[in-house]
C-alpha cells in the first residue's frame, strides 16, 4: 500500500526511529512526513512564543510607587499651558514627587528634545506632546515602552502597538470668535467661510511655515474637502491672515480684538477668559497628543508614574475640568456641546519627517510669496 492511500495517522503510531538502516520505502516516506509535521509545529509555537513576547512587553504595567518616591522628581517637556496643566499639582500632593515642567509647543518641545538627545544629553523623563512631532522622535529613538494601565481603558483607535507613545487627550481644532465683535449668527459656519472678503485681515492663526501642527491641519483638510485642501489654503493666504508662532497666542488676539475669528483649539474657549466661543462643525479635524517615556530618562520609576496618573480617572477629570478633551468613557470637557465634538472628531494626517519639510517649504511659498 502506497503512503497516499493510508488511512489518515496511521502512520503515526510506528515505533520510533523508523528510518534506519534496511526500512523500507513507506517506513521512509512516514518518517519523512513525521519530520515535516514536527517541524511546523516547532515553528509555530516559535512563532506563538514570539508573538506572546511581544504581547507582554507591550501590557500594561503598574508603576513602581516607591521607587518613584525615591526618585523625588521627574522632568517634564509639554505642550499645556501651566495654568491648565492641573495633572502636574494634582501629582504632586498624592505622591510628594516634584513636577518640573517645561512648557513649549509641539514643534519647539521636539526641536529642543532631538537637540538634546542627538547631543547626548537627554534632559526630559517625559515629552508631551501633538502626534506628528512625537511621531518623528519615536523614529530617531528616543521613547521606551510603556502602556500604563488606567490607559488600557481608552478607545481603542488611540492606541499604537508598539506603546512607545500613550494617548491621553486629545485636540479638536475648529473657529473660534470675538462674541463682542461678532454675532453668533454672523459666525463663520465652515472653513469656506473663512473666504468671505469680510474676514480679511481678522484672520488669525499660526504660521504654517513655522508651526508643524498647522501644517498638518491644513494638508488634513483633504479629509474634509478633498483635493480641494490647497485651493483652499491658497485662497485662505490671499485673505492676509495674521500670523503667530502657535495656537494659543491665536487665541489671546481674539480675545484683544485684533482678530475677529481664529484657527485654533476648541479648548481654549474654558482655558481663556474673555468674550470668546466656538463654531460647532459638521466634522472637527483632531490632533491626538501624546506622553512617551524618555529612553534615557533620569527619573524612569517618577516618569511611569506620570504617565499613569496622568491616564487615570482622577487625572483625565482633572484634565477635562481644564476644557481638555480626555479618553476616559464617560469624561467630558466642561465646554458646550462638548458630546458633539467629540462624535465628530477625525484625526489629523501624519505627515513624514520629508513630507512635513515640503509641507511647510510649501506653506512659505504660499503664504510669504518667497
Amino acid at each position: 500500500m502506497e503512503l497516499e492511500d493510508d488511512p489518515a495517522g496511521s502512520y503515526e503510531e510506528a515505533p520510533w526511529p523508523l528510518c534506519i538502516p534496511g526500512s523500507n520505502k513507506l517506513e521512509a516516506k512516514s518518517m519523512m512526513t513525521f519530520l515535516m509535521v514536527r517541524w511546523s509545529a516547532i515553528v509555530a509555537l516559535a512563532g506563538l512564543l514570539t508573538a506572546c513576547s511581544w504581547c507582554r512587553g507591550a501590557q500594561a504595567q503598574a508603576p513602581d510607587v516607591e521607587a518613584a518616591k525615591k526618585e523625588g522628581n521627574v522632568i517634564v517637556y509639554g505642550s499645556v499651558v501651566p495654568q491648565s496643566m492641573q495633572i502636574n499639582a494634582g501629582f504632586e500632593k498624592k505622591y510628594g514627587i516634584r513636577v518640573d515642567y517645561w512648557r513649549a509647543d509641539s514643534t519647539n518641545i521636539m526641536d529642543r528634545a532631538l537637540t538634546e538627545w542627538r547631543a547626548g544629553r537627554p534632559g526630559f523623563d517625559i515629552v508631551e506632546g501633538s502626534r506628528a512631532p512625537q511621531i518623528i522622535m519615536k523614529k530617531e529613538g528616543l521613547f521606551i515602552s510603556y502602556v500604563p494601565p488606567s490607559s488600557e481603558k481608552f478607545p481603542q483607535q488611540f492606541k499604537e502597538k508598539e506603546a512607545l507613545m500613550t494617548a491621553w487627550r486629545a485636540l479638536p481644532i475648529s473657529i473660534l470668535y470675538n462674541t463682542e465683535l461678532v454675532k453668533p449668527g454672523e459666525a463663520p459656519k465652515k472653513w469656506d467661510d473663512l473666504l468671505d472678503t469680510k474676514w480679511q485681515g481678522f484672520i488669525g492663526m499660526p504660521d504654517p511655515s513655522q508651526h508643524a501642527t498647522t501644517a498638518t491641519f491644513l494638508w488634513s483638510l483633504r479629509k474634509i474637502m478633498g483635493e480641494r485642501w490647497l485651493d483652499f489654503a491658497k485662497a485662505l493666504a490671499k485673505q492676509k491672515p495674521r500670523m503667530v508662532a502657535a495656537l494659543a497666542p491665536v487665541t489671546d488676539e481674539i480675545i484683544r480684538g485684533e482678530v475677529r475669528v481664529g484657527i485654533t483649539y476648541i479648548k481654549y474657549v474654558k482655558q481663556y477668559k474673555g468674550p470668546i466661543d466656538y463654531v460647532l462643525m459638521d466634522h472637527h479635524l483632531s490632533d491626538p497628543n501624546y506622553m512617551s517615556v524618555g529612553t534615557k530618562a533620569t527619573h524612569p520609576y517618577a516618569a511611569r508614574l506620570y504617565m499613569e496618573y496622568g491616564c487615570s480617572l482622577e487625572g483625565q477629570t482633572a484634565m477635562a475640568g481644564e476644557g481638555e478633551f480626555v479618553l476616559y468613557p464617560g469624561v467630558n470637557p466642561a465646554i458646550k456641546d462638548a458630546e458633539k465634538v467629540a462624535q465628530t472628531m477625525i484625526f489629523m494626517d501624519v505627515p513624514t519627517a520629508e513630507e512635513l519639510k515640503k509641507l511647510t517649504d510649501d506653506f512659505h511659498r504660499i503664504f510669504f510669496g518667497s
